[in-house]
């Protein structure tokens, strides 16, 4: 049998519904169900709370229940130790998830039965500089993006960008964002970056509202080290897949590189990436 670990939406009534029954329906099929100890004790599952690294141990499948940024905390939990993720729509737009809530148990049946084929998306490895002290996580795994952005409005930041150990400018800027094929969809679209067919692998350096004739992202190869430093006096605001993880000051940066690790998405249904961006944004009709 097997250990399946479920990851929930806070917020959601629907989600915690759907946790209820899916724990129940497991546990009828003779699997182990886990929770986080925080989801479990929010929605009333607390003897299915597991702590800590021990969580992991063993799981055979994560499951996410909410929307994307229930997949992002999912692929943070799950993705190092190469488990398995599959994602239930309980969102809106819904690019990480893959199947509706009623269709759930047939998926996890299918799943069981094995040969369904697992998704591989790139990961961004994003080691932490703070010789500040600011930030005491040395290092975090991001699937979508990481951020560095000014904390004042009506402030730029100034971020100095070395490739490959090669420095190649400074950007006075709102933000910048160093995203992976998955994230071209997320903040770096809204800050005008190209979209990137998920299952590429590379990495895109968006510039947010930059105040400099320079506003082009750049694309670059999966094994490109980038590193981006705070320089002057303003300090930037460090953001991992949405987790605000503090502010990095003059002198602090952040080294980004193509993980070792992939997160490996359940594919229940073929899914052509062209036509869910149709979907997605409305342009069946056009």
């Amino acid at each position: 049998m097997a250990v399946v670990a479920l990851v929930v939406h806070h917020d959601r009534p629907s989600a915690a519904a759907l946790a209820h029954e899916t724990a129940a329906w497991l546990e009828a099929e003779g699997h182990e169900v886990r929770l986080p100890v925080d989801d479990a004790s929010v929605i009333g599952l607390d003897r299915f709370g597991v702590a800590g690294e021990a969580l992991a141990d063993g799981v055979d499948l994560a499951v996410s229940l909410g929307g994307d940024g229930t997949m992002l905390r999912t692929v943070s939990l799950f993705a190092v130790h190469d488990i398995p993720l599959i994602g239930v729509n309980l969102g809106q737009l819904g690019y990480l998830t893959e199947v509706d809530p009623a269709n759930l148990q047939e998926g996890l049946r299918r799943f069981f039965a094995g040969g369904i084929p697992l998704q591989e998306r790139m990961l961004l490895d994003v080691t932490i500089e703070s010789r500040s002290g600011a930030i005491t996580v040395p290092r975090d795994l991001a699937l979508n993006e990481a951020v560095l952005e000014k904390t004042f409005s009506g402030h730029t930041v100034r971020l100095d960008v070395a490739i490959n150990g090669h420095r190649f400018t400074s950007y006075a800027t709102d933000g910048l964002i160093v995203a992976t094929p998955t994230g071209s969809t997320a903040y770096a679209f809204s800050a005008r970056g190209p979209i990137v067919a998920p299952t590429h692998r590379s990495l895109s350096l968006t510039p947010v509202s930059p105040h400099m004739l320079f506003d082009r992202t750049l694309v670059l190869d999966a094994d490109t080290e980038v590193r981006v430093v705070v320089m002057g006096h303003r300090p930037a605001a460090l953001t991992v897949d949405g987790r605000h993880l503090g502010e990095l000051r003059r002198g602090d940066a952040i080294v980004c590189t193509c993980s070792a690790h992939d997160a490996l998405l359940v594919v229940l249904e073929p899914r052509d990436f062209h036509q869910v961006l149709k979907a997605k944004f409305g342009l069946n009709d056009r």
